[in-house]
């Protein structure tokens, strides 16, 4: 049976969260201090917090600095990943991908269309892993935030998840 086994011991992730934002502030990311406020109600710790404009090389870059440093588990980026020519996140993050998880775009999608419909083609929600790094780049609403991580995000990541969880393979992610 699928879900969270309660005998299981929890292994905290550090977790980065990056907005990519031109408008953004600390003050009113909205998207950003939910996935931050769930990431820490979860037991995870919050290793770092970024906002980063929509230009496809200062996310790169950002998202390059996070993958290098060794105090991060996993990045989960909000906003970018829409259709406009603004939306640049996954054009930035797609070449660092060393494999990419197919799944998790297709889950969000079953996700989101439940909560919003058909507008869930506007986004292109990714996810891959990047040096031993796993990073989520989710749509900048508060709903698709919350749809992204109450729905498939938080329980991918809690070590307990069985039948499988991304936890438990992190240690296998370098392997050649």
């Amino acid at each position: 049976m699928s879900g969270i086994d309660e005998s299981l011991k929890f292994k905290p992730l550090r977790i980065a969260v990056l907005t990519i934002s031109d408008t953004r502030t600390l003050e009113d990311d909205t998207s950003g201090n939910i996935l931050c406020e769930r990431v820490k109600a979860a037991g995870h710790t919050l290793a770092k917090r970024k906002i980063i404009i929509d230009e496809i090389e200062k996310i790169r870059a950002g998202a390059k600095a996070l993958i290098e440093d060794e105090n991060i588990d996993v990045i989960i980026s909000t906003g970018g990943t829409g259709l406009t020519g603004r939306d640049v996140t996954p054009e930035a993050i797609r070449p660092l991908f060393e494999r990419e998880i197919e799944g998790f775009s297709v889950i969000f999608h079953q996700v989101s269309f439940q909560t919003v419909g058909l507008s869930t083609l506007a986004s292109r929600a990714c996810a891959g892993v990047a040096k031993g790094t796993i990073l989520f780049a989710l749509p900048g609403s508060n709903g698709a935030v919350k749809d992204g991580w109450d729905r498939v995000i938080g329980d991918i990541l809690d070590s307990r998840h069985r039948p499988c969880n991304l936890v438990e393979l992190m240690p296998r992610l370098m392997e050649k």
